[in-house]
């Protein structure tokens, strides 16, 4: 088979710890930041997405979390919202990017939201994919691929098989988990410890989303088994600038499963500032 691991970018030292960062094209910069789970890197979630914002004229910028993709990958502390925060806009510091357009999806979108609450001057706009730190844990570890996940990653030694069916419970389309995406990740997780999912803590910030001063673009998919789609609606009952769309036949991963419609719009709100 051939090599089907993520293409290497450079890294900004923040702190203990490097963050790895890749970026295409030029213009104002759209921040890419992925989701949680077994061998995540922002190139796997959102390589099919970057055509659509260079050709909008922005600046593509995809930033591995802490703990995924090629950066530092600690197994001494939590992963708290706080930690992925901070080091996220320590990295968009080095690389001199101030303002700019947020987009995240599940662990992600959670990272967008509590940048655009710390520092809204940073944040333009938020383009968000069911973006998790809305619930409480409880309601996350109900939920049938949260569940799978942590029980194969956390439980055990998780081989090709395993991670092909925990990436198969992310998409409503099971096609879609190609043999390229299955080793894309697996490559990954070979250096990913258990500490970053059982020693992650996203406390719920529902209760400050009325506090989000920004324009929002929410996605969400019907069939999603990561992320309650009622979570849309805390967003349309608090947020005053906020539009969400909800799509049939689809799972967590509104970018690839609706990926042309996604893109379309994308380079919608980036172009006109509306989707």
């Amino acid at each position: 088979m051939k090599d089907s691991r993520p293409p290497e970018g450079r890294l900004a030292r923040i702190g203990a710890f490097d963050i790895h960062v890749l970026t295409y094209g030029s213009g104002p910069a759209v921040v890419f930041l992925h989701g949680s789970g077994p061998g995540a890197s922002a190139y796997s979630n959102f390589k099919q997405n970057i055509e659509a914002v260079v050709n909008a004229g922005c600046q593509a910028i995809l930033l591995d979390l802490v703990g995924f993709g090629y950066s530092s990958k600690p197994t001494d502390r939590d992963y708290t919202t706080e930690l992925f925060a901070s080091t996220t806009s320590a990295a968009l510091d080095s690389l001199g990017i101030g303002a700019c357009t947020l987009v995240g999806n599940s662990l992600g979108g959670a990272i967008c939201i509590r940048i655009a609450l710390d520092d809204p001057e940073r944040v333009d706009r938020l383009v968000l994919m069911a973006p998790g730190g809305i619930e409480d844990r409880e309601t996350y570890f109900a939920m049938p691929g949260i569940a799978k996940m942590v029980s194969s990653f956390v439980g055990g030694e998780l081989d090709r098989n395993g991670l092909k069916t925990i990436l198969e419970t992310l998409v409503h389309d099971a096609s879609l988990v190609t043999e390229e995406l299955i080793e894309e990740r697996f490559y990954i997780l070979k250096s990913q410890p258990r500490e970053v999912l059982s020693r992650m803590v996203i406390p719920s910030m529902a209760d400050e989303l009325g506090d989000l001063s920004c324009p929002i673009y929410g996605f969400w998919g019907e069939q999603d088994e990561m992320t309650p789609v009622s979570g849309a609606h805390k967003f349309l009952g608090q947020c005053h600038d906020c539009r969400f769309t909800l799509l049939a036949n689809c799972g967590h991963w509104v970018m690839l499963e609706h990926q042309q419609f996604f893109n379309d719009t994308l380079a919608q709100i980036l172009s006109h500032g509306s989707g």
